[in-house]
């Protein structure tokens, strides 16, 4: 760990033989050049683009389900769980998968903690005492469970290569002693508002990773801190925007980045980037969005005004979940099986939805055309 000499915080030598990293309290001195503030100005202006259409569309919370999904998707990814989207989605719809199910509960369990934490903001700022709630959520009855849900270490970690040690690590964060401490400052900081928003959350986002207070589950809950920041703030009206594919896309740079910063005091390279991932994702969320919601439309003219409404409701769905099982049909809109099935047939011969299971029995339906909108790759620009 080259970082003796760090202008961002100040190495531990532990009696034990190992060097331990404490970055320093925020905000640091920010250096307010061209291309950090035109960085900042794009972001911000598409952030209001992205607020303006959130209030506009006609189904936003239906709408950021499986944006939500997604991000769990991608985030749970970066920490090497291999379920995809269609999976997750597949999954809640009814349908059954062959992904391992620990894969499947790590992903439901980052949507569960998000759920969870978009909640508890109504009552509870932003606190030590939130993420630890969410980070039992999330670790709840998956591998890493018995790294202490919900607790902060007590124990040394830190990050390398697979079966590196204290002496090898590329990074080791603050000793248990010192834990603490940075913490109550982090915590702190977490309630200033001195700072252009998106400077303070992703400044934020780079303290908790370089604390690393869990023994597991760090990358994801300061994945999650992204979208709660921007919820507090009154950034955005809803959860809609998230960094874990921009982070996925870029992942050797993002790891870089936040080194660099550890060892250098790179700051500005460190907001930058994150700032224009920021406005990329943006960017990203406002074409899937708009593009879902016309197909929606189109949809819904298509079928005009069925007597039953069951059409209309059925389109509506798949902005929530592009599979549909006749099961969780007759369950949702609480209506015959023959209803539900007449129904199926009528937007299978639109070609809305085609059938992706074998059996004849619990058939399992999707939206291809949507779906296809929700698995496109992250573009880099």
């Amino acid at each position: 760990m080259d970082i003796k000499k760090s202008p961002s915080g100040k190495v531990v030598k532990l009696s034990t033989g190992y060097n331990a990293f404490v970055p320093n309290v925020l905000p640091p001195q920010i250096e307010w050049n061209t291309s950090l503030i035109t960085a900042l100005s794009r972001a911000d202006h598409l952030l209001g683009k992205l607020a303006q259409e959130g209030n506009k569309l006609p189904n936003p919370f239906l709408l950021m389900r499986p944006f939500i999904a997604r991000e769990a998707v991608l985030s749970s990814k970066i920490e090497g769980t291999q379920a995809t989207l269609g999976e997750i989605l597949a999954e809640e719809a009814g349908s059954t998968t062959d992904r391992a199910p620990d894969d499947l509960q790590e992903v439901k369990n980052y949507i569960e903690a998000l759920d969870y934490g978009m909640k508890r903001l109504d009552k509870l700022p932003l606190s030590l005492r939130l993420l630890r709630e969410i980070h039992s959520h999330l670790m709840k009855g998956v591998r890493g469970a018995h790294a202490t849900p919900g607790e902060f270490r007590h124990t040394q970690n830190w990050i390398g290569t697979p079966g590196c040690t204290l002496t090898t690590a590329k990074y080791v964060p603050p000793p248990p002693e010192e834990l603490m401490k940075a913490l109550c400052d982090f915590e702190s900081f977490l309630h200033d508002q001195t700072l252009p928003p998106l400077v303070h959350i992703a400044l934020c986002h780079y303290q908790f990773e370089a604390i690393h207070p869990f023994l597991d589950g760090n990358g994801r809950v300061g994945r999650l801190l992204i979208p709660l920041l921007l919820i507090q703030r009154k950034i955005l009206p809803i959860p809609i925007l998230y960094l874990s594919a921009f982070f996925e896309a870029t992942r050797y740079e993002y790891y870089r980045q936040l080194l660099n910063l550890s060892s250098h005091g790179t700051w500005n390279d460190w907001l930058t980037y994150f700032i224009n991932g920021v406005a990329l994702q943006t960017e990203d969320v406002l074409s899937r969005a708009e593009r879902i919601n016309q197909i929606i439309m189109k949809w819904k003219i298509t079928v005009g005004g069925d007597a039953s409404g069951i059409l209309q409701q059925m389109i509506t769905h798949f902005a929530k979940n592009p599979y549909f099982t006749a099961k969780v049909g007759m369950k949702k809109f609480d209506c015959a099986f023959s209803t539900i099935q007449r129904a199926i047939m009528k937007l299978e011969k639109w070609k809305m939805i085609s059938k992706i299971s074998t059996g004849k029995r619990d058939r399992v339906y999707c939206a291809q055309e949507i779906l296809a909108i929700l698995e496109e790759p992250t573009k880099l620009k």
